[in-house]
């Protein structure tokens, strides 16, 4: 039974055809606020429309949103245009067999709390996701009982760059690619540089502090990278142990299993 899984950050939304755990086919589109339910659900008919019909037709879906506006022209969308199919909407409420041991549960992102069950599930813990958005590079954190006890927050590195654009009078928008060299010998690449390289410092710096607060060895924590753009960093951090792009779309589906009998 094929699902389609709709994962809305504040920049992108994925979009995926999950089927025990193997991703199909996959798209990723602008995140747009203003859209409304009809125009969501005509966006997902043209991308996604031919896998509603064939040997193995789309039989569910499941969304989860960062952006309030979105997860309510999502419910409608989905209320309207998909009600022949079974579907959720992951929020507050729903069941993701995964403790939350925060001061307040209900604030962690969805997107965080479906991460981190996907990877309790997969490889167990205790393990650290880092998820690369361009809005946001979090840190979410799984002790050994796989239980999510918490993480961090720190700026995406598209965000950056945006920033480093707007406030520097010298600075511009670079392609964000790995430059030849962290010692550059231009601004595009010493842009790059600081990108690429002083992000992948953070991570090995902050993996590194949440592991000492853990009080585990090192070798028992699974560092798993996701996101889209993890693929830039991946091949410069030692700390990770396993890359999973889809973690997202294969958590959502869990999620739609534990809530949806089908």
């Amino acid at each position: 039974m094929s699902l389609l899984a709709v994962d809305v950050g504040n920049a992108h939304t994925v979009l995926g055809i999950v089927s025990d755990g193997d991703v199909a086919a996959h798209w990723r589109v602008s995140t747009d606020g203003r859209r409304t339910a009809d125009e969501w659900a005509v966006l997902l008919r043209g991308l996604v429309g031919r896998h509603f019909t064939g040997p193995d037709p789309i039989s569910g879906i499941v969304l989860c949103s960062t952006v309030p506006g979105v997860t309510q022209a999502g419910r409608e969308m989905l209320a309207r245009h998909f009600a022949d199919l079974e579907y959720l909407v992951v929020e507050p409420g729903v069941r993701t067999g995964i403790p939350v041991l925060t001061d307040n549960p209900r604030e962690v992102g969805t997107d965080r709390i479906v991460n981190s069950l996907a990877a309790a599930t997969i490889y167990g813990g205790p393990a650290v996701v880092v998820d690369f958005g361009g809005t946001a590079t979090t840190f979410d954190v799984i002790n050994a009982a796989g239980q999510y006890v918490g993480g961090a927050i720190a700026p995406g590195i598209e965000i950056s760059l945006e920033a480093l654009g707007r406030r520097g009078a010298q600075l511009r928008q670079v392609e964000l690619i790995r430059p030849r060299s962290v010692i550059a010998k231009n601004t595009v690449e010493a842009l790059q540089s600081g990108l690429v390289f002083g992000v992948a410092a953070q991570v090995e710096g902050l993996v590194e502090r949440i592991v000492e607060e853990l009080d585990v060895p090192l070798d028992d924590v699974s560092v798993i990278a996701t996101g889209y753009l993890s693929p830039l960093v991946f091949d410069e951090c030692d700390c990770f142990t396993e890359h999973a792009p889809w973690l997202t779309l294969q958590g959502l589906e869990m999620v739609f299993r534990r809530n949806i009998r089908g």
